[in-house]
């Protein structure tokens, strides 16, 4: 893995664990009330928070899913990947 690769993969972890930490904000700092209904902030970190941990979550899985591709790629025998047109 190269520095660059290492410092991609750090910032997508950093992305969903934000969008995680929206999610779980309003009842971790309780600023959501119990058995209210939910606040304005609560619905608004909530959504947020989910947008952010569904990219974040999304583009680690891309990411891997392009690593694993390339490692099979350099791995296969002479030929086997060649495109036919």
């Amino acid at each position: 893995m190269r520095a660059r690769d290492g410092i991609a993969v750090a910032a997508l972890v950093l992305l969903a664990a934000a969008g995680g930490w929206l999610v779980a904000a309003p009842f971790v700092l309780r600023y959501q009330p119990t058995g209210a209904r939910w606040t304005a902030a609560t619905r608004l970190s909530l959504w947020c928070g989910v947008g952010l941990l569904g990219l974040g979550l999304l583009s680690l899985t891309g990411y891997v899913t392009a690593a694993l591709r390339e490692v099979v790629v350099r791995n296969a025998p002479p030929g086997r990947h060649e495109r036919r047109d």
